[in-house]
Parts: structure tokens; C-alpha cells; sequence
């Protein structure tokens, strides 16, 4: 079984940053791609960014580009989530998953979400 738990969520004025960071349960980190995902109340669960099993190729969702960053410490098990420049849109319950591309049906495990509220 895979666990992953995410923390680092919380509120912040417009302009401001956090770092989520996600933490992988065992030996089953390092050898898989992993994403993050944000979702508000009503919407669809939808992609942010993604990261390949070594770190060296990411993908970002256009609203995010520029602004957030994917990083991963394979030793420590853990991903994350630089977020940089957060806007009020960018209200949103945030996910970690294992797995890649920009649909959920291409992950199969997922955190309990972190929430990350932006105020104007």
C-alpha cells in the first residue's frame, strides 16, 4: 500500500509563496513519476505539474508556468511544490499522485489534499 500525505498548505496574501511538500510511504518513491493536482468545490480535479521519476523533465499547466515549481528528493521520498507569486484563483484544495500526465486516470494513489487559500 501507498501513502502519500501532504503538508505545507495554509493561507497567504496575493503575491505571497508556500511550499507544499508531499511524503511517500516505503520503497515506492523513486521509480515513479508523480503530480500534483488542485481542485475548488464543483470543479473537476485538475492538473498543475508533473515530475518524471529522476526530476529531469517537468510539465506544467499554463496558469502555473512560470510561477510554480515541481522538485522531488528521491533520498527523503518527498515531492514538491514551490508556489510563487499565488494569485486568488489559485484557491484550491492541492493533491499529490502518483503516476503522470495531465488526466487523473493516469495516477493511481493520492494524498488526502492540502488546502491553499489566497487572499486578495
Amino acid at each position: 500500500q501507498v501513502q502519500l500525505v501532504e503538508s505545507g498548505g495554509g493561507l497567504v496574501q496575493a503575491g505571497g509563496s508556500l511550499r507544499l511538500s508531499c511524503a511517500a510511504s516505503g520503497r515506492t518513491f523513486s521509480g515513479y513519476a508523480f503530480g500534483w493536482f488542485r481542485q475548488t468545490p464543483g470543479k473537476e480535479r485538475e492538473f498543475v505539474a508533473d515530475i518524471s521519476w529522476s526530476g529531469s523533465t517537468t510539465y506544467y499547466e499554463d496558469s502555473v508556468r512560470g510561477r510554480f515549481t515541481i522538485s522531488r528528493d528521491n533520498a527523503k521520498s518527498t515531492l514538491y511544490l514551490q508556489m510563487n507569486s499565488l494569485k486568488p484563483e489559485d484557491t484550491a484544495v492541492y493533491y499529490c499522485a502518483r503516476g503522470g500526465g495531465t488526466v487523473t486516470s493516469g495516477y493511481d494513489y493520492w494524498g488526502q489534499g492540502t488546502q491553499v487559500t489566497v487572499s486578495s
